[in-house]
């Protein structure tokens, strides 16, 4: 299945949820917020949000400072 993470493609093998494509990414799951075809997803639905065929994928990492 293919699927775009931040705008670039990414492969994924067979059906995955949302938590399984963040790990084959190697995206870190902490400090991230998640949102799938311009939808948040709360941490807690990662596991159980399956993906189709074109999915998009947007990741955005907490940053601290002033």
């Amino acid at each position: 299945m293919n699927i775009l993470i931040n705008h670039k493609p990414f492969e994924l093998h067979g059906d995955s949820t949302l938590e399984e494509a963040l790990t084959q990414a190697q995206i870190p799951l902490e400090g991230v917020a998640v949102a799938v075809n311009n939808r948040v997803v709360p941490r807690r639905d990662w596991g159980n949000t399956p993906l189709e065929e074109g999915s998009k994928i947007t990741v955005i990492r907490a940053v601290c400072g002033g």
